[in-house]
């Protein structure tokens, strides 16, 4: 990380966890195929309807992770293995609490937690038979998506990006045996998932059996002083996720408004694609952060550029591909899902691709921007951003296109989500803007005249 080539040490990490992270982007895939294909569409919105408590506690953990990851992440870079180790003990321990409470209080609050997502009643017995299991699935989620970054941190990224191989080729073997042959439907995809989320946190768990590594569990020694810094530097991330959070529920409350539960079933499909755009992203920016991280902590300024500059390259590239790919075979790509039955979705569907492309062209470079400013310990910044692209902006223009101004475009029943690209443009300008304000300047760690 401190004295390799640049270009193929960023391609060394980049890859592996673009690996990783297409794996998990294949698995979500399948399974929407499976669930639309052989439980319905009904099945389909449900989980949409799920989303916005889903994506509360994803936030939760990549703000753990990600701080966490990248705190000890400059403690190696400069040396400090003790308190590296004491960082990741504590993150551990937080995140599997909070995912443990969570599932509790889910269990006994369901009614009122789906009164709150705004679920039909018609598709509520589906929604309740996945996450009866899947609440206690979050557990070991969280917990390895924790580990995963850490992993990574310590200069592990070909064993992280095992476990999310194996874990995921094993989510679509059993998807396949519980949903499509055996057809238990929503239940058997949570079964699939928890059994898949167990295997990859034992791959995961071949970490502590390496005499190389250097972070090292125990309770941790300085108690939880250090926990408001990790969370801090996590804000970012965490601020990008519940913004998801809320705007997906937004989005939710209008689509069931003007379309009913088909323009649900519309949009989840086409959501499939930016959420594959999503994990592009971030396996380009999972690669910054042990990059970043430890290069700031060791006082290496040019290095940091170097890299920054080759993931924007990267990203860019990757998001005009999938932009491209989305818009010419946008009614293959939608029919994936459907059932020839459900031509009348497929069509929203394709319909809904015209008004949201210019969405991919630049937000995998806001992602990776984002994660760019968490690593050189410029965290607020980092939170504008991503609060600015996640929410402000979006949940502004939907706001005013859904009351106001969608009649006037003249584009399809989806023109109100226009406001999606405008806000994601707008915010690559804020995101190119305080990237250049706070590129590290001089050759020290992690002070304020490295970011001034």
């Amino acid at each position: 990380m401190l004295s390799g080539p640049i270009v193929s040490t960023f391609f060394y990490y980049a890859i592996s966890s673009m690996v990783g992270l297409t794996a998990i982007t294949t698995l979500s895939l399948v399974d929407g195929m499976f669930v639309g294909r052989y439980v319905g569409v009904e099945a389909l919105s449900a989980i949409t309807l799920l989303l916005p408590c889903l994506t509360v506690l994803y936030a939760i953990s990549l703000m753990l992770g990600v701080g966490g990851s990248v705190s000890a992440g400059q403690h190696l870079g400069a040396g400090e293995h003790l308190v590296a180790s004491d960082v990741f003990s504590r993150t551990v321990v937080v995140t599997v609490a909070t995912a443990v409470a969570f599932a509790g209080v889910s269990w006994v609050f369901a009614g009122p937690l789906f009164d709150l997502l705004s679920v039909p009643s018609a598709v509520r017995p589906l929604l309740s038979e996945y996450f009866d299991v899947f609440r206690w699935v979050l557990v070991i989620q969280m917990t390895t998506m924790v580990l995963y970054y850490f992993v990574r941190a310590d200069g592990q990224p070909a064993l992280a990006t095992s476990a999310l191989l194996v874990g995921a080729g094993c989510n679509v073997g059993l998807s396949a045996l519980f949903v499509m042959q055996l057809r238990w439907g929503l239940r058997g995809a949570a079964y699939a998932a928890a059994i898949s989320q167990v295997i990859q946190a034992c791959v995961l768990g071949v970490y502590f059996l390496k005499r190389s590594r250097r972070l090292h569990f125990s309770w941790p020694r300085q108690g939880w002083r250090g926990l408001g810094g990790v969370l801090f530097l996590g804000l970012a991330e965490f601020t990008n996720e519940i913004s998801a959070g809320l705007v997906f529920w937004l989005l939710n409350q209008i689509v069931l408004a003007r379309l009913g539960l088909p323009g649900i079933a519309a949009f989840t499909v086409v959501n499939y694609f930016i959420y594959v755009s999503l994990m592009v992203s971030y396996g380009v920016a999972d690669a910054l952060h042990p990059l970043v991280s430890q290069n700031y902590g060791a006082g290496v300024p040019a290095r940091i550029r170097a890299f920054l500059r080759t993931a924007l390259g990267c990203s860019f590239g990757l998001g005009t591909m999938l932009a491209i790919s989305v818009v010419v075979w946008r009614g293959d790509l939608t029919g994936w899902f459907l059932t020839p039955g459900d031509a009348d979705v497929g069509a929203r569907a394709a319909d809904l691709v015209l008004v949201i492309w210019p969405i991919f062209l630049v937000n995998q470079t806001n992602i990776v921007l984002g994660c760019y400013l968490t690593a050189i310990e410029r965290p607020l910044p980092s939170a504008l951003v991503a609060a600015m692209r996640g929410l402000v902006l979006p949940a502004g223009f939907l706001l005013i296109f859904h009351f106001r101004l969608s009649a006037s475009f003249g584009l399809s029943d989806w023109s109100f989500l226009a406001a999606l690209p405008l806000a994601e443009w707008i915010a690559f300008g804020l995101a190119i803007a305080l990237s250049i304000r706070h590129r590290p300047v001089a050759s020290c760690r992690v002070t304020e005249a490295c970011a001034s």
